[in-house]
């Protein structure tokens, strides 16, 4: 086996967004594309030399070429050892927990997330620290610079290396070891929840529909759910991955994850839906005739987190991305819990969770968690849903009524303008931002603006400061208005408009959400001057 140092140069874009580098599939496969990023990705954290590593992905298109290419590489850098998910497949959280659990030195992860998948769709990959978290931003900061200066890059010629089966071998002086990717990930979520419990549940005839969405947890969720629970067979359905995700687009929302909606809001739903996307770190959760906004979910989680065995003895603390709605406020004020509010972007709980400041965490973007791992996690997201439904054996629209009752509702949702020009869109915000300081005091849509800035994060562990985080409206009454710019697409821009009323009326409890922050679109829309703009009349997708 011979080491190759093969002449490259910088190639322009490299740069990791808040979950790493996402382009076109077409992109990565170009000639020096994915090896000049890995390449970075050692040069960046100290070199690879000695390090041991993990690596797997959520199996969509590109992702086993990818999985040899790094292999090669890094076995030419030095690497001591790379533990490989079978088939090249982990979801995001299981590899988080397979980094804490094995004490490596960090992981690479091939995975657009939610993106769709395929020939001429997206792909990823994301770098994850010591601790299982996403690389912090000096860590992403350090790897772009290692991307402009590149002129060579290492690579082993070899054969490829088997991971269609558990076991160990050899690649030069390398150890590789493929794992099956469910085991110590299940072994986990048995030390969390009480699955005898879960387990009558479903004795008792308690009905689920798990929407792998030909996604990653589909094995997951199969051997976990109806493997061990006791789901009856066929409760998960889409469980095969697929390089394509068999055509879909695999992000757990009402819009892409329609015929579980159709399904739970049918005439013989199941007790319970749920689905998850690519890589395994996002949820939805559905009840019968009931959809549980990602907001309110991780307000409900936090409120019923004593019934389970590991959160039993309270939590430290919650936090929330600055976006997601203030339903975990009301609910951290209630219980007397610290309550942070950090930017878009897992990356920022790190060091909460690793301080022993917070327990549990969340995003409006569907991603929920906890210090078990240091990524949002789909799957457990869901056996927490199922352990306070076998402790209260209550419907989840039940649930979800008493919760209002008592914390009040935040109606919540968002809209997203998908591939807007991009120059269009940074106009918008560019000139929305100028006039922040002259909007408090005025009238929009009716509503009076009590408050405005631009969302700046001081973190309470390492001091750091994250500016320019988004620009938050807040009217009378309780309405907030946020936008930002997403970094998670590949193409065009990405406006995400987030909208929250807060209604305390017992007798208002149960109207629809866009009818209920009506007022709250319009004054928006009057502010931000979106249709002016953009062009657009209405959003691509609403949550």
């Amino acid at each position: 086996m011979t080491v190759h140092t093969v002449p490259t140069k910088p190639i322009a874009g490299q740069k990791p967004g808040t979950s790493g580098l996402r382009k076109k599939t077409p992109v990565f496969m170009q000639p020096h594309y994915l090896e000049n990023f890995v390449q970075a990705i050692w040069n960046g954290t100290g070199g690879a030399a000695g390090k041991t590593y993990v690596l797997g992905g959520d199996g969509r298109y590109f992702g086993d070429r990818a999985a040899q290419v790094i292999l090669r590489m890094a076995a030419a850098s030095g690497a001591k050892k790379v533990i490989v998910g079978q088939g090249a497949l982990l979801s995001t959280p299981a590899a988080s927990h397979l980094i804490r659990l094995r004490g490596a030195d960090g992981g690479i992860i091939m995975s657009a997330s939610h993106n769709p998948g395929g020939p001429t769709e997206d792909f990823g990959v994301k770098y994850n620290t010591g601790n299982g978290g996403p690389a912090p931003e000096p860590v992403t900061e350090a790897i772009f610079a290692a991307t402009k200066a590149l002129t060579e890059y290492r690579i082993l010629d070899a054969q490829d290396v088997d991971l269609s089966r558990p076991g160990s071998t050899s690649l030069g002086d390398m150890q590789i070891e493929v794992v099956d990717p469910v085991a110590d990930y299940a072994e986990l979520m048995r030390t969390i929840f009480d699955f005898a419990k879960i387990r009558a549940l479903f004795a008792d005839g308690f009905r689920i529909r798990f929407d792998a969405m030909h996604a990653v947890t589909g094995p997951y969720a199969r051997a976990i759910l109806e493997g061990e629970l006791g789901a009856p067979a066929g409760s998960v359905v889409n469980a095969v991955p697929k390089p394509d995700f068999g055509g879909g687009h695999p992000d757990p929302n009402p819009i892409w994850a329609k015929e579980l909606m159709d399904a739970m809001f049918g005439p013989d739903a199941p007790d319970f839906g749920a689905a998850s996307d690519g890589d395994g770190d996002r949820n939805m959760i559905v009840g019968r005739n009931c959809y549980v906004t990602p907001s309110d979910s991780l307000a409900v989680l936090a409120a019923n987190a004593r019934l389970v065995p590991a959160y039993a003895g309270g939590l430290k603390g919650v936090a929330r991305s600055m976006p997601t709605s203030r339903a975990l406020d009301r609910v951290a004020e209630s219980l007397g819990l610290a309550c942070y509010e950090t930017p878009t972007g897992w990356k920022f709980f790190g060091n909460l969770l690793d301080a022993g400041r917070a327990t549990l965490c969340g995003e409006e973007s569907a991603g929920t968690g906890s210090d078990h791992v240091r990524e949002k996690d789909g799957l457990w997201a869901v056996l927490f849903w199922l352990n306070l439904l076998a402790e209260r054996r209550q419907p989840v629209a039940e649930i979800m009524a008493g919760h209002w009752a008592q914390y009040g509702r935040n109606y919540y949702s968002r809209h997203d303008y998908e591939a807007v020009d991009a120059a269009a869109a940074n106009g918008l915000v560019d000139a929305l931002r100028a006039r922040l300081a002259d909007l408090p005091g005025r009238t929009a849509a009716g509503l009076r603006i009590e408050a405005a800035d631009e969302f700046a994060y001081d973190d309470p562990v390492d001091g750091s400061r994250t500016e320019a985080q988004g620009l938050r409206i807040l009217t009378e009454g309780g309405g907030r208005i946020v936008l930002r710019l997403s970094g998670t697409g590949t193409e065009g821009a990405t406006l995400r408009v987030y909208l929250e009323r807060v209604e305390t009326d017992p007798a208002r409890m149960q109207d629809d959400p866009q009818r209920a922050l009506a007022g709250i679109i319009a004054a928006a829309d009057e502010i931000a001057g979106i249709h002016t703009r953009t062009g657009r009349t209405q959003p691509d997708v609403i949550t």
